[in-house]
């Protein structure tokens, strides 16, 4: 084989290898159906969706999150239908925040978590999916349908508020991470108007506030499930501007995209080493 051939032959090694990673990014999928929230464009005079989104730049949207995401390898898309058996058998990471109440979904009748849909995410999970459910707190997230869906892995969300803020009182809204936590690192964290959980096996508490868990996990089949009583990681708390130094925040969210990714079933390589062809 000549020196020509050899790097003919690496260049197309490599190729393959960058096309196969490419295909087997994990995919990260973001509800938008059951939260449907829209707001006209000022520049377009447009509908748009809005409030925990990926496109979503302002102190409510996603669009930081997405970025962790991305950065982590992962792909990231939305979900603009409710979650059918086809559609997840595409998606390693599904992800439902904040489902609407009738007066904040687009039309004023919210699209409820319903039967189907619970049933098909319960066996997506079991098969190896994770799930993760972020809600609000009482008056701003619909309740009686999330956990109808929740339930079915050990969890509910109680309809209360707790880590209540009053103007920049930051530290009432403070949690603090115990060394040996499963998902993050010993720190400081800050969330605010946050609904408490409560669990029975499977599933497992991971966050406290003021005595309240507000977090959960729950191993069930292959798959897991992580829950939380608050949208915790929206651009306005991880983009370095508001809070105080000693919120960590963004290496939080950082952590917990990793753990995310880490519990998928399917294990990718999402970078090519480079080769010296000598």
């Amino acid at each position: 084989m000549t020196k020509n051939s050899i790097k003919i032959f690496a260049l197309g090694t490599l190729l393959i290898f960058s096309f196969s990673n490419a295909q087997q990014k994990p995919k990260v999928v973001l509800d938008n159906f059951f939260n449907n929230e829209k707001k006209e464009n000022k520049e377009t005079k447009v509908l748009e969706p809005w409030h925990y989104t990926w496109n979503d730049t302002s102190n409510g949207g996603f669009s930081l999150l997405g970025e962790i995401f991305t950065k982590q390898g992962a792909q990231i898309t939305t979900l603009t239908t409710a979650p059918t058996k086809k559609k997840l058998s595409n998606t390693n990471i599904y992800i439902i925040v904040d489902p609407d109440i009738d007066k904040e979904a687009y039309g004023g009748k919210a699209n409820l978590i319903d039967p189907t849909s619970i049933k098909n995410l319960t066996e997506w999970v079991k098969k190896g999916g994770v799930l993760v459910l972020m809600s609000n707190d009482k008056g701003n997230s619909e309740f009686e349908n999330f956990n109808k869906l929740a339930q079915e892995f050990g969890i509910h969300f109680n309809e209360d508020s707790y880590n209540r803020v009053q103007k920049r009182e930051f530290e009432q809204g403070r949690v603090m991470i115990p060394a040996g936590n499963e998902v993050f690192s010993e720190q400081k964290l800050y969330m605010k108007e946050v609904s408490s959980i409560n669990v029975i096996s499977p599933a497992k508490p991971i966050l406290m506030a003021e005595g309240k868990n507000i977090g959960a996990i729950a191993k069930f089949g292959k798959g897991t499930v992580f829950a939380l009583g608050d949208p915790w990681c929206y651009n306005e708390y991880i983009d370095g501007k508001k809070l105080p130094a000693d919120f960590t925040n963004f290496q939080a969210t950082e952590e917990w995209v990793k753990w995310l990714l880490n519990q998928t079933s399917k294990k990718t390589l999402t970078k090519v080493q480079s080769v010296e062809i000598f």
